[in-house]
């Protein structure tokens, strides 16, 4: 099966989104399993830009560990490189994971893999994806990915524009957070497959509840749209 031929999901997420991060986990081992591609058109959902201040760490850390004691499969890591590298912006890995459509870096393929690339690095090897050096050392693990190029756009501001063009999208109500899933039969969900809630507000003390997750919906979906019961 060529790109031309996969079936492409819109993906609305943070890469600083543990629950995103979660969803596409599951949407690439169901692809996996059933050996059924699916292309993902990632579109930003710029948590610090709809807040107004930098995702706090100790949210992220609280949902780190919840989802990894529940879901050990995912391989994440507590943070382990020292507090000061730690990322206070995901805009430029944002930015650059749309940069890599241009079709010079590679197009919606490698704009895919530099974004689970990008995802790997953070939660899993704590690098400081925010600071551009970085960015182009994981774009060049990737195969898809034509680094020199994604390098020259990035440096003209490639990415920037269209970041803030999903914001404005991000903010209407059709999209209701990070992650939201569309597919294109008309399937839609937010946070698929799991069901938290969090003790009390983060900024009181609170604690995320990972009270179930089910990966089925995954696995459905991708059956759903390579036409397999």
């Amino acid at each position: 099966m060529t790109d031309a031929d996969t079936p492409v999901l819109t993906f609305w997420s943070d890469i600083g989104c543990p629950w995103a991060t979660l969803a596409l986990h599951t949407l690439h081992e169901a692809t996996r399993r059933l050996s059924a591609p699916v292309l993902i058109d990632h579109r930003a959902f710029p948590l610090e830009l709809i807040n107004r201040e930098p995702t706090p760490k100790t949210i992220v850390d609280v949902e780190v560990s919840a989802i990894a004691a529940r879901c050990p499969e995912v391989g994440w890591r507590r943070w382990s490189a020292p507090e000061w590298t730690y990322p206070s912006t995901m805009l430029p890995a944002m930015e650059a994971v749309q940069a890599a459509k241009s079709p010079q870096a590679g197009g919606l393929a490698a704009a895919q893999q530099l974004d689970a690339a990008l995802r790997h690095a953070f939660y899993r090897e704590s690098l400081p994806i925010s600071v551009h050096s970085v960015i182009l050392d994981v774009a060049g693990t990737c195969d898809r990915v034509d680094a020199g190029a994604l390098a020259a756009e990035l440096a003209r501001g490639a990415g920037r524009e269209e970041v803030y063009a999903q914001l404005r999208v991000a903010l209407s109500p059709q999209i209701q957070g990070s992650p939201h899933l569309f597919a294109p039969d008309g399937f839609a969900v937010h946070n698929p497959g799991a069901r938290t809630r969090w003790t009390d507000a983060p900024e009181r003390g609170g604690f995320p509840l990972f009270e179930e997750y089910s990966p089925d919906w995954a696995e459905e979906l991708v059956r759903r749209l390579h036409g397999r019961r």
